[in-house]
């Protein structure tokens, strides 16, 4: 029997979790960030928890959607609107979100992949190029 999972109700535990611990969540192995884009349809904000990894003062995201064909659905919504808010930690702040292009695009999959060897493996399972996005904090 196939299991299926209801993702919306298992991010809804994560978020109040995150939320509720300081941006800790299980162990606090796994390093989240909470990120909310406004819907690129519906204009409702969407808040999704998302591995990062950083670059500087910048964070990096990796849309894998777990191996999906396609792009998840956070990609679409910070497209059409690059302005999110960003929750590390117990901080939230507005930042711009870019989508890495080239070489940069590999340098920064390739230094998130090694810190998460699960992206390194999407990316093998799927034929679309994951998407590497960049969020940079808005003074």
């Amino acid at each position: 029997m196939a299991v299926v999972h209801d993702w919306n109700e298992r991010n809804r535990g994560v978020i109040e979790e995150f939320r509720a611990n300081g941006g800790k969540v299980g162990d606090g192995t796994n390093k989240l960030i909470l990120l909310t884009t406004t819907g690129a349809k519906s204009g409702l904000l969407r808040v999704n928890p998302l591995n990062y990894s950083t670059d500087g003062d910048r964070i990096i995201l990796i849309a894998s959607k777990g191996a999906s064909p396609t792009n998840p659905d956070w990609y679409h919504n910070l497209v059409a609107n690059p302005e999110v808010t960003v929750e590390v930690g117990s901080e939230r702040f507005q930042a711009r979100a870019s989508i890495a292009e080239g070489e940069e695009r590999q340098r920064l999959f390739d230094q998130q992949a090694a810190l998460m060897p699960f992206f390194a493996e999407y990316q093998q399972r799927t034929t679309r190029q994951i998407p590497v996005i960049i969020l940079e904090r808005i003074t």
